[in-house]
């Protein structure tokens, strides 16, 4: 059995969505495919993908992004923890899953997050122009903190029960070292809203060897501490020179 990751899928573009369309339908039979968030906000594709990804593989372990939570298209009474809710449900039923995953001497456990500002304070230009802030609707005395306990809270069920090796995985960044030097100063604005250290602490406790994670659309897999961290977004179509635009196998049983 191998272990694989992706993650921003970003089907909302034909490109990505072909890609997924021309994966082999044979070579993947006994494998688990990681998919660490930012499908698509259409509930449609997002389910298309999954049935799509679970014809293919063993099992598809997912987790939502961002992206996926937004609700800007569907109505004006629309809730982002009630899309949430609605997404936990499909994920079933589409033969995926959202549950930890143990096999052998392997658990694969997946991590909810959103961002705090534990990184940074966001910019007024981050304020006024990052699309999650109009794009996704939350209970009005929600703050980025509370969004980001709320969800990091519902990780802690998972914690029991380890088997020897642990991968985990999320959408979002568990520490903001994780980005490369090279990213130029302009864009690390973006840094705020990237993730949480509520996320490493879990990662920590997990005693993770290798922790999969997406949003930033940096393909990396540096080793920090003991753990390897892993990134394989698969981008937008024009992002060739970040995203390998691949599978990636990154556990092998």
């Amino acid at each position: 059995m191998r272990v694989f990751a992706l993650s921003d899928l970003h089907i909302d573009y034909d490109l990505n969505k072909q890609w997924i369309a021309q994966l082999s339908t044979d070579d993947y039979r006994d494998d688990v495919l990681i998919l660490a968030g930012d499908v698509s906000d259409s509930l449609l594709l997002l389910e298309w993908c999954l049935k799509t990804l679970a014809s293919r593989f063993k099992k598809v372990l997912y987790v939502p992004g961002n992206h996926d939570l937004w609700v800007i298209r569907d109505g004006p009474d629309r809730q982002s923890l009630d899309k949430f809710q609605q997404i936990c449900t499909l994920v079933e039923n589409c033969g995926a899953s959202m549950q930890a995953f143990h096999r052998g001497s392997l658990s694969i456990i997946p991590l909810l997050g959103w961002y705090d500002y534990s990184f940074g304070q966001p910019s007024t230009e981050i304020f006024a122009t990052w699309a999650d802030y109009h794009a996704c609707r939350w209970p009005e005395h929600f703050s980025a903190h509370d969004i980001t306990a709320h969800f990091v809270q519902l990780n802690e069920p998972l914690f029991s029960n380890l088997n020897q090796t642990v991968i985990s995985f999320s959408h979002f960044l568990p520490r903001i070292d994780l980005m490369p030097a090279y990213i130029p100063l302009e864009k690390r604005t973006l840094y705020p809203i990237l993730g949480t250290h509520l996320l490493e602490k879990q990662v920590r406790q997990l005693a993770s060897t290798i922790h999969v994670y997406g949003h930033s659309h940096v393909n990396r897999s540096v080793k920090i501490e003991g753990i390897s961290y892993i990134n394989n977004a698969f981008g937008y179509p024009r992002e060739t020179h970040i995203a390998a635009k691949q599978l990636l196998c990154i556990y092998e049983t």
